[in-house]
């Protein structure tokens, strides 16, 4: 968490580091919300917490640890490595990906151009994803993705914050190295917000595997018709689709044989087929598995379903 702690000010990394806030959380730490004039809210799968006097409490009050326009630009600075000028383009996208493959959403003072976010300066609000590989999560599921032998076209879907990217990560690597049974496959990624391989310099800084090939940064539907075109892939992966393009691109993939791995905000098929568009997606079979992940008691729950069937894994 070194790379985490050093993206904060002075003041904060001191008042982490004398009350030992990673070690109290001992990996169970997801988000860091920061928040000018407001306390520091630490986001785990059981719930937030704030800082106070070195202690974790869960209501916060004008004694918990709060943030000052002056630490906040000291993390602005930090965070661009001392040239936020060199990531305005991606500060205007609304995040920055930093080293670890951590991912900063960023809120704060906006200035237009011709109608669209020209800049945001300055930055006042932070939301610390913090990117952790979790091998090995979608392995049960990984093994009911199969059918004679061959990938089936699966779509994992969940509401925001219940760890599908990091489902989808898992599943890359899984499907990329292979194994005894299953041969390793070519998978193209299109990771347009740099969640999945967590790219720093066009560098993966997760582990995807040893056979895929990622474009980074790149808008869905241009870099999974660009992929196809160059890269002949087994297996196109994208992340979040939803909008009619992503169907038409998705369909040319498919005509060229390869298989799909994807994910979309839902939290369930009721209220994903309920979604413009989906009900094509489902009438026409695009995808042969869902994959739909829950919350019970903090602990995540999977369901792979197909027409017909269901399993559960958890």
């Amino acid at each position: 968490m070194e790379q985490i702690l050093r993206l904060f000010s002075i003041r904060i990394r001191e008042c982490f580091l004398q009350a030992n806030i990673f070690e109290m959380f001992a990996g169970e730490l997801e988000e860091i919300r920061v928040r000018v004039n407001q306390p520091i809210e630490l986001v785990t799968a059981r719930g937030a917490y704030f800082l106070k006097n070195d202690t974790l409490v869960s209501f916060p009050d004008r004694q918990c640890l709060s943030v000052t326009v002056e630490d906040l630009r000291q993390m602005s600075t930090l965070m661009s490595q001392y040239s936020l000028y060199a990531y305005e383009e991606e500060v205007r996208q609304g995040f920055l990906t930093v080293e670890g493959g951590h991912r900063i959403g960023v809120c704060g003072q906006v200035t237009q151009k011709a109608g669209t976010i020209g800049r945001i300066y300055p930055i006042l609000y932070l939301n610390i994803r913090i990117a952790r590989e979790r091998k090995g999560c979608g392995k049960t599921v990984y093994e009911q993705l199969w059918k004679h032998g061959e990938p089936e076209n699966t779509l994992v879907l969940s509401a925001p914050g219940t760890g599908k990217t990091t489902f989808l990560r898992d599943l890359i690597r899984l499907f990329s190295n292979g194994d005894e049974i299953h041969p390793g496959k070519r998978i193209g990624l299109v990771d347009e917000r740099s969640e999945i391989a967590g790219c720093l310099h066009g560098i993966p800084q997760n582990d995807v595997g040893i056979r895929t090939d990622v474009l980074d940064g790149c808008p869905k539907v241009e870099g999974m018709m660009l992929l196809v075109r160059s890269m002949a892939p087994e297996i196109l992966a994208v992340d979040e689709i939803g909008g009619v393009e992503d169907f038409f691109a998705m369909q040319y993939a498919l005509r060229c044989g390869c298989h799909l791995l994807a994910t979309v905000h839902a939290g369930s098929l009721e209220e994903l087929f309920q979604k413009p568009g989906w009900d094509k997606c489902r009438d026409e079979r695009m995808f042969g598995k869902y994959v739909v992940i829950s919350k019970e008691d903090g602990k995540r729950r999977y369901q792979v379903k197909t027409a017909g069937k269901e399993d559960v894994c958890f």
